[in-house]
C-alpha cells in the first residue's frame, strides 16, 4: 500500500506537519505515503491544506530539502521562505498534498490504501462474505487491514449480511490475501484457523467460546498460583496460605491474587538488608563526604533562571549547558539522545514521572498553545509532544483514572503508543519478632490480604528491568532518561541534560537546599547505557529496612487475632533512587545546584 487520498478533489495526502525541528524553520513531517523519499527529499512544488477562520485553504509551497529521521519515523523538511521557529510553528497541523497527476505508477501487488478501504472481504475457499475493510494500519513488519465482520460472521452465516459486527485485524500479506480485485472492489482471503476470531472481544463471542477461554485463563492462573506458592515456601512463608481454609470463594480468590502479585525476586533481594541494618541514603551527606571532592562538574544555577528557561516559549541562550541541551533535543547532529533522552544521531526527550497523587492532571498537562507544563515546572513545547516518550508510575488504584484522563484529553498531545502507565513496586511488610531474629514473616492485613507498602523511588529500576521498555526506547534511539518526582518545584530539563552530555556523565542530579524529602523531590538524568547496567544488577542496589508499627492479623490456635502494636513491630522495605550512586564512580556524576 502506498498513499492515502482523503484530500480535496485533485489532491492526494502524503503527510502532515507534526512539529518544529531546530531553529532554522525546519519542520517534522509524519508521512502517510509509501514513497517518503520521493515526496520529502525531492525538491519541488507541494501544497499545504490548512484551516483558517474555520475554512480549509490550500496553498502552494516549495519544498527545498528533506531527510529521514528514522528514530521518530518522520522526516525533517525545509520549505522555501520558512526560516524561523515562529514561521514554522504556523504550519503545525497542516496536511501536505500532491496532485493526483503526480501519483507514481504502481508495481504489481502494490495498491493505494484508499482503494482498499471499503472493499468486500470474501473467503476464497467457500466464497463466503466475511466483512468490509474499514481502515489500514502499518505495523512496521507489514500492513494490517482493519476488517469489520458481517453481523453474524462469528456464527458462520449461510447468507450474506451487511458488515456491522466486530472489528478484526487481517495481515495484508500474499499468503493471507492472495487476490485483490480493484475493479470489483473485493479481495479473497485464506485466513489461518482462528484468525478471524482472535481479536473479537470476549463479550461478542459465543457462549461456548467464552467458556473455553475462561477455562484456559483459569488454568493459566492456577499455574501462576502454584509457582508463586512454591517461591514463598522456599522463603518459609507458608503461613500466608492459611486463609485458603477459611472464608468465602471471593476471599480465597483475593488471596490467590495477592500471592501471585508478590514480587518474590525483589523480596529476596531486600530481606538480607534487614540483618545489615543499612543506612538510608542521605544525598547531602553523600555529597559532603565523598562526592564533592571527585565530582566531575558542579553547576550552580538560580531558581529564577531555571523557572524562566523551563516554562518559557524560548530557551535562554546565555546558558551554555541549557543551549546545548536544547540543541541536543532539537538538532539531529549528535550521537546522543529526555525522561530527557537522546537518539542515535538525534535527541528525544523521555520523561519518567513517579506519581504519588493524581491531582489536577488536566491542569498539569494543560493545552497551552506554546508549551506543556508537566508537574510542576517541566515544559515540553506542544509541537514536540508527539515525539516524546512518557512513562508514568503511580499507585495501582490510580492507574485507571490516569489512563482515562489521558484518553479523554487525547493523550495531551503525546503519541499514545509512546506512553506507558506502570504500577509502582510494592513489597510485603516483614515482622521483626524478637523471638525469631533470623526469620521474618510476611504480615497479613487480613486472612486474605498481604500487608504491603511501596518500595519507593528506587523501584523504578526493577520496573524497567522486568519489561521490554528499555529495549523499545533503545530502538527509538533514546540515550538519556530523566526521572523526577511530581512534587519538585523545577525540573532540570534542557540545562541538566546539557550538563550531563557535556560531562559525558552516567548520572546528573539536581540538588537544592530546600529538598527536605528526597524521596518526593528528586530529579536525576541517567545515560541509557548506565540505566541498562543498573537494571541488570538490581540485586546490588541496597534497600533500607524502616522500623514501623503496623496493625495486622495472626492465626493463633485456629483463631484469627488482631494485633495492634504500641511500638515498631515490623520493617517496611524501601529502595531509594539514590542507591544508584553506589554503582557509579564519583567522577561520572555531575551536580546542578539550584540556589534561591
Amino acid at each position: 500500500m502506498v498513499e492515502t487520498s482523503k484530500a480535496e478533489p485533485g489532491y492526494v495526502e502524503i503527510g502532515y506537519i507534526s512539529g518544529v525541528h531546530g531553529l532554522q524553520g525546519e519542520v517534522r513531517v509524519k508521512p502517510t505515503t509509501g514513497f517518503p523519499e520521493l515526496r520529502f527529499s525531492k525538491p519541488g512544488r507541494r501544497w499545504l491544506r490548512q484551516q483558517v477562520s474555520g475554512r480549509h485553504t490550500i496553498q502552494e509551497i516549495e519544498l527545498l530539502d528533506g531527510r529521514g529521521h528514522p528514530g521518530q519515523k518522520c522526516w525533517i523538511v525545509k520549505f522555501s521562505n520558512i526560516n524561523t521557529v515562529d514561521q514554522a510553528q504556523l504550519l503545525i497541523g497542516s496536511t501536505i498534498l500532491v496532485t493526483e497527476e503526480d501519483k507514481p505508477e504502481l508495481e504489481e501487488s502494490e495498491f493505494y490504501s484508499h482503494d482498499l478501504v471499503g472493499m468486500k472481504v470474501i473467503l476464497k475457499e467457500t466464497g463466503e462474505p466475511v466483512g468490509t475493510v474499514v481502515n489500514i494500519y502499518n505495523s512496521g513488519a507489514s500492513d494490517l487491514l482493519h476488517v469489520m465482520l458481517n453481523s453474524s460472521t462469528a456464527e458462520r452465516p449461510n447468507s450474506e449480511t451487511d458488515a456491522s459486527g466486530p472489528l478484526v485485524w487481517v495481515p495484508f500479506v500474499e499468503a493471507i490475501v492472495p487476490d485483490v480485485d480493484v475493479n470489483k472492489r473485493e479481495m479473497l482471503i485464506t485466513p489461518p484457523k482462528g484468525l478471524l476470531e482472535l481479536n473479537i472481544p470476549s463479550h461478542e463471542r459465543s457462549k461456548k467460546e467464552r467458556r473455553q477461554l475462561e477455562w484456559k485463563e483459569r488454568k493459566k492462573f492456577q499455574q501462576r498460583v502454584i509457582a508463586a506458592k512454591k517461591k514463598l515456601c522456599e522463603m518459609e512463608q507458608q503461613h500466608v496460605f492459611h486463609g485458603f481454609r477459611f472464608g468465602e470463594k471471593d476471599q480465597r480468590s483475593l488471596l490467590a491474587d495477592q500471592i501471585v502479585g508478590v514480587k518474590s525476586k525483589l523480596l529476596q533481594q531486600a530481606l538480607p538488608n534487614i540483618e545489615v541494618h543499612s543506612k538510608r541514603w542521605n544525598l547531602h551527606e553523600f555529597i559532603g563526604m565523598s562526592l564533592a571532592k571527585n565530582v566531575r562538574t558542579t553547576l550552580r544555577i538560580s531558581e529564577e533562571f531555571l523557572s524562566d528557561s523551563g516554562c518559557g516559549e524560548k530557551f535562554n541562550a546565555s546558558s551554555e549547558f541549557q543551549e546545548k541541551g536544547h540543541l541536543l533535543t532539537s538538532e539531529a547532529r549528535l550521537p546522543l539522545s529526555y525522561i530527557w533522552i537522546i537518539f542515535k544521531g538525534r535527541v528525544v526527550a523521555l520523561h519518567l514521572i513517579l506519581l504519588t497523587e493524581l491531582k489536577n492532571l488536566p491542569a498539569c498537562f494543560g493545552h497551552d498553545r506554546s508549551f506543556l507544563c508537566l508537574p510542576h515546572k517541566m515544559s515540553i513545547l506542544i509541537e514536540d509532544r508527539a515525539s516524546v516518550p512518557l512513562i508514568l508510575v503511580c499507585p495501582a488504584h490510580e492507574i485507571h483514572s490516569l489512563e482515562n484522563s489521558f484518553t479523554n484529553h487525547n493523550h495531551f498531545g503525546f503519541d499514545s503508543e509512546k506512553v506507558w502507565f506502570l504500577e509502582e513496586e510494592k513489597l510485603p511488610v516483614i515482622s521483626n519478632s524478637l523471638e525469631e531474629q533470623t526469620k521474618h514473616k510476611i504480615l497479613m492485613k487480613s486472612p486474605w490480604e498481604i500487608l504491603q507498602t511501596p518500595v519507593g523511588s528506587g523501584g523504578v529500576f526493577s520496573l524497567l528491568s522486568s519489561g521490554n521498555i528499555l529495549e523499545k526506547l533503545s530502538e527509538m534511539g533514546i540515550e538519556y532518561i530523566e526521572v523526577c518526582g511530581v512534587n519538585l518545584r523545577h525540573v532540570g530539563g534542557y540545562t541538566l541534560l546539557g550538563l550531563v552530555s557535556s560531562c559525558a556523565a552516567n548520572i546528573g542530579i539536581q540538588i537544592s537546599k530546600d529538598m527536605n524529602d528526597l524521596e518526593d523531590n528528586f530529579d536525576m538524568v541517567f545515560s541509557m547505557k548506565f540505566m541498562k547496567h543498573l537494571t541488570k544488577q538490581t540485586n546490588k542496589l541496597g534497600f533500607h529496612a524502616i522500623p514501623k508499627p503496623n496493625p495486622h492479623v495472626e492465626k493463633v490456635d485456629k483463631e484469627w487475632v488482631d494485633v495492634v502494636p504500641s511500638s515498631p513491630n515490623s520493617y517496611e522495605l524501601r529502595r531509594s533512587i539514590y542507591s544508584s550512586l553506589s554503582a557509579c564512580p564519583p567522577d561520572k556524576v555531575c551536580l546542578m545546584e539550584v540556589t534561591g
